[in-house]
């Protein structure tokens, strides 16, 4: 089990509020059926060589809602979206899958991926195996693991089962103590969060100062607080493979044309 936390962060509260939900769905989708529709599911899309092309790889975020915004765009169509976005030049898809906080949907997540080429990836709170399972049955081609919000075994645990389900994870730190515990578990896609997820606070600074430990193996994906051209060319240069972008992109009338101005296209 994840570590048990009693803070009451904002992370903290999401994820108790996940566990109920999970607990929940359990009883009315066993594991069992999730295993059978994984064996019916779209095949893997390689995730890892979207964010390794010799360009600024972008994973474009469709999110509705957040903890910090509130309702970020009312007009939220995910299979439009996705395929602007792809149109755009979009390395790959995030989708927001987690319904309280976020008011994500499953839905949203397979309809946007059933509407384009990219890999899609599940963007929520990862704690149980069971999510891991309804993530590929729902044709998620990789899915994200917030190192804070785990222990080291839980992480080891869900890294190694979407290795065997064929998606490599997306693991996500924002401080030096938790990208060393990613690497310890043997993560290959490292997201620096410049987002704070115990406060909310965005601070671009924390992907510059922990990009050097990152080693080059790994495909290195900065997330939070990106806006500009500039800043995706800066942190290029300071080693990042890709970025992740949500919020920018979904406050935009056209998150097409936006995500063409951040490409410099």
């Amino acid at each position: 089990m994840a570590a048990e936390t009693k803070s009451g962060t904002v992370l903290d509260r999401i994820i108790e509020a996940r566990r109920a939900a999970i607990a929940h769905r359990k009883k009315s989708v066993p594991e069992t059926a999730l295993r059978f529709g994984v064996k019916h599911a779209k095949p893997v899309r390689d995730f890892v060589a979207a964010l390794s092309r010799g360009s600024l790889n972008v994973i474009a975020e469709l999110k509705k809602a957040s903890p910090s915004r509130g309702l970020i765009r009312a007009d939220f169509d995910p299979v439009a979206l996705g395929k602007g976005l792809e149109a755009a030049g979009a390395a790959a898809l995030s989708v927001l899958t987690e319904e309280e906080f976020f008011q994500g949907e499953l839905k949203y997540m397979r309809d946007a991926r059933a509407a384009v080429a990219l890999p899609v990836l599940r963007k929520d709170f990862i704690v149980d195996p069971w999510q891991i399972w309804e993530a590929r049955a729902t044709d998620a081609d990789s899915f994200l693991l917030i190192v804070a919000g785990l222990g080291d075994a839980i992480l080891g645990e869900l890294l190694a089962l979407g290795r065997e389900l064929g998606m490599e994870p997306l693991v996500e730190v924002h401080t030096r103590e938790e990208l060393a515990r990613a690497l310890a578990a043997g993560a290959r896609i490292v997201g620096v969060n410049n987002r704070d997820l115990r406060t909310l606070e965005v601070r671009i600074e924390t992907s510059e100062e922990l990009i050097a430990d990152i080693p080059d193996e790994c495909v290195a994906v900065c997330e939070s607080g990106l806006r500009t051209h500039a800043d995706l060319e800066r942190l290029r240069a300071a080693g990042f493979d890709a970025f992740l972008i949500g919020e920018h992109l979904m406050t935009q009338a056209d998150p097409a044309a936006a995500l063409r101005k951040l490409l410099g296209t």
